[in-house]
C-alpha cells in the first residue's frame, strides 16, 4: 500500500492524448501528473519526480518508447509502465511486455480501459 499519493507521468507526442489521460487520472485522485511530449523530456521529468505509474507512448520523435521503457526499468525497477500504441503488432507487444510494461494499451482507448488498469494500484 502506497504511503504517499500516486504521481504519474505520461509521455505523448499528441497533446490531446496527453490530456484525455490526464485528465482520467485525477478523475482518479491522482493529483501529479506530469506530461511530455517526447522522450528527452520523459527523461527529465521522469529523474526529477519518480512517478510511480507512467503511460507512454511507443512512437516519440525522438527516442523509441522501447529504450524509453528500458530505461525507466533500470532507473526505478518498481515503476508501473503502461505502453501506449496504435500499432499493436505481435512484435510490440512482446517487447513492451519483455522489456517490464504491466500492459499494452490499444489506440483509441476509453476512460473504463485506463480505469481499469489504474484502480487497482490505488488500493
Amino acid at each position: 500500500m502506497p504511503t504517499a499519493p500516486l504521481s504519474a507521468l505520461v509521455v505523448d507526442d499528441v497533446a490531446a492524448v496527453r490530456s484525455y489521460i490526464s485528465q482520467i487520472l485525477q478523475q482518479l485522485g491522482i493529483t501529479s501528473v506530469y506530461e511530455a511530449a517526447d522522450g528527452h523530456s520523459a527523461l527529465q521529468l521522469f529523474g526529477h519526480h519518480q512517478p510511480q505509474l507512467v503511460f507512454l507512448d511507443i512512437h516519440l520523435p525522438d527516442i523509441n518508447g522501447h529504450q524509453l521503457l528500458k530505461h525507466i526499468k533500470l532507473q526505478q525497477q518498481h515503476t508501473v509502465v503502461f505502453m501506449v500504441s496504435a500499432f499493436s503488432s505481435v512484435e510490440n507487444l512482446k517487447q513492451a511486455v519483455e522489456n517490464g510494461a504491466r500492459a499494452f494499451v490499444m489506440k483509441p482507448f476509453t476512460a473504463n480501459r485506463i480505469n481499469s488498469l489504474v484502480r487497482p494500484l490505488l488500493h
